[in-house]
């Protein structure tokens, strides 16, 4: 099973692939969690990506890539894997559709969780108050933002995969074991 998840920060794309890894036995890869490791252990590509990501801003697509085709190497995604937080952008997209025809791969289908922007605002301050750890890019002003960069530059993805007959919408709304059931459906049908 080779899926995309997309949809807003906040909206529970990284709960969501929590469940379906378990479920497929397949890998999560997290371009957020492979970023914030190299920021973690302050490499170079790290402290360059955390300046871009405290500003809420998207990381470039060159070191996004080559993260990504390196990762899709690994044996652990010959029987596939969840994209979260890849593609962003359409050239990210097509970057990925290059990759994945070069390694004899396809995609299964793209999911989009869907979700209230406001909603979404008070989800991860309460994410960030609950954990007591705080990340750079948790709070109002830059979510606000990361939020419009992600309306601007990564919602056109949804009509990029609607036309290649891969997009199932599931409402992130809803409780999470009702999202779940919801992306089992989509992904299944």
């Amino acid at each position: 099973m080779r899926l995309i998840l997309l949809g807003p920060p906040g909206a529970g794309k990284g709960t969501q692939a929590k469940v379906l890894i378990e479920s497929y036995g397949i890998p999560q890869l997290s371009t957020g969690d492979i970023l914030r490791s190299a920021i973690a252990a302050k490499t170079p590509m790290g402290l360059a990506a955390k300046e871009i990501m405290d500003r809420g801003d998207l990381v470039s697509d060159e070191i996004v890539n080559g993260i990504v085709s390196e990762r899709l190497d690994q044996d652990d995604c010959k029987a596939g894997f969840v994209l979260d937080g890849f593609p962003r952008t359409i050239p990210q997209a097509e970057a990925l559709d290059a990759m994945l025809t070069e390694k004899g791969m396809q995609l299964d289908a793209v999911i989009e969780i869907t979700a209230d922007a406001d909603v979404l605002v008070g989800r991860i301050a309460r994410r960030a108050k609950e954990s007591g750890v705080a990340r750079g890019d948790d709070n109002e002003e830059v979510l606000r933002n990361r939020l419009n960069v992600y309306r601007e530059q990564t919602a056109p993805l949804v009509e990029f995969y609607r036309g290649k007959g891969l997009l199932k919408s599931v409402d992130g709304m809803q409780p999470v074991d009702d999202v779940t059931a919801a992306i089992r459906r989509a992904v299944h049908n």
